[in-house]
């Protein structure tokens, strides 16, 4: 059986709740990714997701307020809680991979946080990683 733990993104770029708009466009670009969790640096939790879409929501709502010269002071000012998504499911690193897919068709997420045991971040799966299995298990079968 393929768990998560078997496809997932181990080691995850993440942010914490004093981190900005800014922050998480810079790191969003300069790492080429689209999903960045963000966890409670004195605790380890995880308290929300930062992903392309709320970005881009929060990006044209200040460019609708403030113009877009002033973009970038403005995303220097927002909080990264402001943008982030508190409300997400999550899996975990034993759930089974044909129990999880189906989930990312029906809810079109782009990713879903590993919690482990512990109660804490120990990995992202993203559609990504669905499609990497994918090309994976049809290289097998092929040969």
């Amino acid at each position: 059986m393929i768990t998560i733990a078997d496809i997932m993104t181990s080691s995850v770029i993440t942010l914490t709740p004093h981190d900005t708009l800014r922050t998480a466009h810079d790191t969003t670009r300069n790492q080429g990714i689209r999903h960045l969790p963000v966890v409670d640096s004195d605790s380890g939790k995880l308290v929300g997701i930062v992903t392309q879409r709320s970005m881009i929501a929060k990006v044209i709502s200040l460019m609708n307020l403030y113009g877009a010269q002033n973009i970038s002071t403005h995303e220097e000012q927002t909080s990264i809680m402001e943008v982030a998504v508190v409300d997400f499911d999550t899996v975990s690193p034993t759930d089974p991979v044909k129990e999880v897919a189906p989930f990312f068709l029906k809810n079109k997420h782009g990713c879903l946080p590993v919690i482990g045991e512990d109660g804490k971040l120990s990995g992202i799966v993203t559609s990504s990683d669905f499609v990497k299995l994918s090309v994976s298990l049809l290289e097998q079968l092929e040969h």
